[in-house]
């Protein structure tokens, strides 16, 4: 009976700590009525050894499992039994780690050995994801697994049938699916198994209570959750997370909850490689060191990579507002910034409208040569603004007695003047091609600017309008291609930006703390939105039409 090494400095605490539980256990389960069948983890390992990778540079191949894998997974998973039936001993399996490292491969392995290996009557097995398509992957890959076992041995075809969203054996009534998050369709399911794929996205416990619910006429059902580290808090996956490192650690005592959890240790530099493999298992293997260190030195240049790098690569949880830009580069992008030299220029406006009485911002983007140049405009109501810079602890009276902030008359924002200023001022001295604006608020405004004749676009405020755009700032301060001016209101935005991530690693920004403010950050990418569009992605032809031959 061969085991991994608890004390291996190459893995983190909580494998080393799952490592120890199994050898405890092998010493004291059998008081807590559980046995460990060598024969049965011999013969899960067998099973998997008759898979086919499908994909990548081993397809086509006999699977052949990683130590890790084979010893610190499968053989416990499926080899503790309880001395009361001879059924297994675990129900619920959580597994994090970081990308790459074969999760929904060998996800799909334990589905398919639960579907035709399990001898389970009328076996219901299910993958599940926020999304019937996410569920789809691994489907995908249960199905490509069994249907290489089906040319190895045509016979099996008499008894196995796959269709698109469904593997069947109708003799014995046994079927396989994946599922989506519509949790309202799931009543009546009879779950034997069910693989729940990137548990991070799941913003509810409702498909992970569902499916547990749905077990508990099964003899020795399996809810398998594999996920990358997250970073909503509040989460059915922090929550397992959490329960996960507590029976690790010995504060929760769960015989039947299965934990295995691969990540850096407090106080590890997360800058130094030879620390990654506590992360990825697979490194060298599936994980390439080349495609990890590409990836690290962008996360070094950014602090939104920074984040992105340290959860999905090396599976450390985040908090969900990632402190944006670096302020020395900020700085270093002050350049040379003279209104007066860009009058007549073509530029693009965002307009950011407070809806009641805080700062109101327009940022105008010139394109000159290889250099980005801003020119920022910002107006608040004159009442109140004691009030308001004790709040937001900037000083709005200073910067409104240089000429920084237009003070506006009242004690709400004055849509009015700021129009004056647009129309007679700012949109006589540049020739502004388009104006992006947050239509929250500002209908009225927004047609009286397009009755003055100017060309006015919504930018809706959504992340994925946001994504694009927000890297692109986030580019350009980086390569030093901007150029703002070093206006302080602007660079008080800025260092006040945060950026939300969604699963998809879209990015937008956000205010950092209640008092922050970011209108004009938020104008500003408005702007390049609007440059973007009609400059570096401008087609050949609309410059000189078509040529006719």
């Amino acid at each position: 009976m061969a085991f991994l090494d608890p004390h291996d400095k190459d893995v983190c605490k909580y494998v080393q700590l799952a490592r120890k539980r199994h050898l405890r256990d092998l010493k004291t389960a059998k008081k807590r009525g559980y046995f460990y069948d060598e024969e049965a983890a011999d013969q899960a390992v067998q099973f998997f050894n008759l898979l086919r990778h499908s994909k990548g540079e081993w397809a086509g191949q006999h699977f052949e499992l990683a130590p890790w894998q084979e010893h610190d997974v499968i053989r416990p998973l499926f080899g503790w039994k309880r001395i009361e039936d001879g059924m297994r001993r675990f129900r619920v399996a959580y597994e994090e780690m970081a990308r790459k490292n074969g999760k929904t491969t060998k996800a799909a392995g334990i589905g398919n050995k639960l579907f035709l290996n399990d001898y389970e009557p009328g076996a219901e097995v299910y993958t599940a994801a926020t999304k019937r398509d996410q569920a789809r992957i691994a489907h995908e890959e249960s199905k490509a697994q069994i249907k290489g076992l089906l040319r190895d041995d045509p016979r099996l075809a008499r008894s196995i049938v796959i269709s698109r969203n469904n593997i069947a054996i109708p003799g014995g009534r046994c079927k396989y699916e994946p599922l989506g998050a519509d949790a309202d369709t799931m009543d009546g399911l009879n779950v034997h198994g069910a693989i729940v794929d990137e548990l991070h996205r799941h913003k509810t416990a409702e498909v992970w209570n569902v499916l547990e619910t749905a077990t508990a006429a099964r003899r020795q059902p399996l809810l398998y959750g594999i996920t990358t580290a997250g970073f909503d808090r509040t989460s059915i996956c922090w929550q397992l997370h959490d329960y996960a490192v507590k029976v690790l650690d010995g504060t929760i005592e769960d015989d039947t909850f299965f934990a295995y959890i691969c990540t850096l240790d407090e106080g590890d530099d997360w800058t130094d490689p030879s620390t990654w493999i506590k992360a990825n298992p697979n490194l060298h293997r599936t994980v390439k060191m080349d495609d990890l260190m590409r990836k690290f030195k962008k996360a070094r240049e950014s602090n939104t990579f920074e984040n992105e790098f340290k959860r999905l690569h090396l599976n450390i949880w985040t908090e969900q507002h990632t402190r944006w830009l670096k302020m020395d580069r900020w700085d270093a992008c002050e350049g040379d910034v003279d209104a007066d030299e860009l009058e007549g220029m073509k530029c693009y406006g965002g307009l950011d409208l407070a809806p009641k009485r805080d700062l109101s911002a327009f940022v105008l983007v010139f394109q000159c040569d290889d250099k980005f140049k801003v020119v920022p405009y910002f107006w608040m109501p004159a009442d109140d603004v004691r009030q308001r810079e004790k709040r937001d602890r900037v000083p709005y009276t200073t910067w409104i007695r240089d000429g920084l902030i237009t003070a506006t008359e009242g004690n709400i924002t004055d849509y009015n003047a700021i129009r004056s200023q647009i129309c007679d001022n700012i949109g006589k001295r540049f020739e502004i091609v388009q104006i992006a604006f947050d239509p929250y608020g500002a209908t009225e405004m927004v047609t009286n600017l397009a009755d003055d004749g100017f060309e006015v676009v919504e930018f809706r405020q959504t992340i994925q309008r946001f994504n694009e755009p927000t890297q692109k700032l986030e580019a350009l301060i980086t390569a030093g291609a901007i150029e703002h001016g070093g206006h302080p209101v602007l660079r008080a935005h800025a260092e006040s930006a945060t950026v939300k991530t969604d699963v998809n690693e879209n990015i937008r920004p956000v205010k950092d703390r209640s008092t922050g403010r970011i209108d004009g950050i938020v104008a500003l990418i408005m702007a390049l939105s609007r440059v973007m569009l009609h400059t570096e992605f401008r087609s050949v032809y609309e410059d000189r039409g078509l040529m006719c031959i």
